[in-house]
């Protein structure tokens, strides 16, 4: 499995914070429509990610609730198909929510800084920073608070839970 350390952060606006991010990034941004629907699943979350009508990618992660930096665990399989599979998975599992946004990716060093517009939501800060076999937790939760303090992102404004479950549709298993 990899591993990444993440936060999630509520913006007033991504305007307030685009600046600093395009700063510290060595790449992006990147425009990216995402259209997730969540299923059914007892050891962790289970999601289809749809970028397009022959894009996209099935993702399986687990990952604690708590609202400072935190260890995800994460699979990925891409498909060509993502409406069939999306069909398959709904009569085998049952869909358990559904979250629409647009993202804008940035990279900055190993880290992916994610700026979020979620439909029904509002407007969210996400930072994964990417682990390798051998880096420690510690060392991923240092780089994200250091690109948090870069950013000025408070810990009042820090989310523990994921957007579907902001949305108020958990997914079981969560």
């Amino acid at each position: 499995m990899s591993r990444n350390v993440e936060i999630k952060a509520r913006l007033l606006g991504i305007q307030d914070i685009l600046h600093k991010v395009v700063g510290i990034a060595d790449q992006g941004p990147i425009e990216i429509a995402q259209d997730d629907t969540f299923f059914g699943c007892d050891t962790g979350r289970l999601k289809l990610r749809q970028f397009s009508a022959d894009k996209g990618e099935l993702i399986f992660y687990r990952r604690t609730n708590q609202a400072g930096p935190k260890e995800s665990f994460f699979v990925r399989s891409s498909t060509a198909e993502p409406a069939a599979l999306r069909e398959v998975l709904s009569f085998a599992y049952g869909q358990s929510g559904r979250v629409i946004k647009q993202r804008t990716l940035f990279l900055a060093g190993r880290t992916r800084i994610h700026l979020d517009r979620v439909q029904g939501l509002g407007e969210f800060l996400e930072l994964e920073v990417v682990l390798s076999e051998g880096d420690s937790i510690e060392d991923g939760i240092r780089e994200a608070e250091d690109i948090m303090q870069k950013l000025g992102i408070e810990p009042s404004q820090l989310i523990e839970s994921a957007y579907v479950d902001l949305l108020g549709i958990a997914p079981e298993g969560s």
